[in-house]
């Protein structure tokens, strides 16, 4: 019986994915759980495997094309197999775009071919040099068999000049295009309103000092990650999602952390950190903010957060900014940076290091001064991090 490729939603705000590139053709054999293409969506780029072995009697999109989620992109089954009813339910909702089209938007890579078959290149180094219009050719991969893997794609882009300082026109597309979509939407559905407090970072830096004192190194980010986390459970209306008249509330606390690039924004997620250390917190930070600037990031470290925190503070001149909501979540928290300020301290002045923290919140889903007391123990726990040690 045949078996329809499909799809599916890879997180809860996704509508479409973009076809890389198919790894299987009509015609060949496949088992189940073997990769047939690449999917680009939620800024990562994933395999889609195989639901069933036999043979892959239709591709229903090609190469550039942008499908809408739940739309049957392939068919599995035997030769000779009607599979008319299943082609027949697969007319996509939106048309994909004409090959020469793409060809026009975007450079053309070549792709050095062997006599065992294609060039082995992981799919996140894939999607880097297309983007950046490397060619493969040219690039010898220092990953498992010979693969090329992202450093190889970066370490080529570094040592290529580009042949004119002209800027040309780009066109918005791949992950750029899905930041700009995610946002658009933020920007229409959700009623941002900010709220910003000081918060002294006097204690927070003591303790940052006593870890990398006893060989353990954290910053001051990932005090503010474990301060929300245990904030958010105590304030579990920050903690859940409003899908369409839906309030959905989330059983998981699970912290995104804003990585900007040079041309792109992540956000990994730490799961379930209300539930870690604070050490556990920066081992698992400073590993997906390394894949993150290695472009090998999976769509399973992108999905799934709760909540997001933004800090711009180690820029040193932003000193607060509002940033937008990671759609569907409730709220973000903007951090700036921490300044030498004098304060009052029990009736005498003291300079103390004050930095910002601006939570943007849902209006539709929270009102002001559920945000507010949410923002206020955000701050109680930096101030007196002793509690976020354990």
């Amino acid at each position: 019986m045949a078996t329809a490729v499909v799809l599916k939603k890879l997180s809860w705000t996704m509508e479409e994915g973009l076809l890389g590139k198919w790894i299987k053709h009509e015609g060949d054999q496949v088992k189940e759980g073997e990769p047939l293409c690449e999917i680009e969506t939620e800024k990562a780029t994933d395999e889609l495997q195989a639901p069933a072995s036999g043979t892959l009697l239709k591709i229903a999109f090609g190469e550039g094309s942008t499908i809408p989620v739940n739309s049957v992109i392939a068919v599995i089954g035997s030769p000779g197999e009607d599979i008319s009813a299943i082609i027949s339910s697969s007319i996509p909702a939106k048309t994909a775009p004409a090959p020469a089209a793409i060809e026009t938007q975007k450079p053309v890579i070549q792709e050095k071919t062997s006599d065992v078959g294609e060039v082995r290149i992981s799919p996140s180094a894939r999607r880097l040099a297309r983007e950046r219009g490397i060619d493969l050719s040219q690039i010898i991969g220092t990953g498992p068999g010979g693969r090329i893997v992202s450093e190889d794609v970066l370490n080529a882009a570094s040592k290529t000049q580009p042949p004119s300082t002209q800027q040309k026109p780009a066109v918005l597309a791949g992950h750029r295009k899905v930041i700009a979509d995610r946002l658009s939407l933020s920007a229409r559905t959700a009623v941002h309103v900010p709220v910003t407090m000081e918060v002294d970072v006097t204690a927070a830096n003591k303790l940052k000092n006593e870890f990398q004192e006893s060989g353990t190194k954290i910053s001051i980010t990932d005090i503010i990650v474990k301060a929300a986390a245990l904030a958010l459970t105590e304030f579990p209306r920050a903690n859940s999602m409003l899908l369409g008249e839906e309030l959905k509330p989330m059983n998981e606390v699970n912290v995104g952390i804003a990585v900007g690039l040079e041309e792109d924004l992540l956000v990994p997620v730490i799961k379930n950190a209300n539930t870690l250390s604070l050490s556990e917190i920066a081992r698992k930070g400073k590993e997906l903010a390394e894949s993150a600037k290695n472009h090998s990031l999976s769509s399973k470290e992108m999905t799934g957060g709760t909540f997001t925190v933004s800090n711009l503070g180690m820029f040193g001149d932003v000193i607060l900014f509002a940033p937008i909501i990671n759609p569907p979540e409730t709220a973000i928290l903007g951090v700036g940076r921490a300044n030498p300020k004098p304060i009052a301290i029990d009736g005498a002045i003291a300079v103390r290091p004050m930095a910002t923290l601006t939570l943007v919140f849902d209006h539709r889903v929270i009102d002001g001064v559920y945000a507010t007391k949410f923002l206020q123990r955000i701050k109680e726990l930096i101030q007196n991090p002793q509690a976020l040690a354990g």
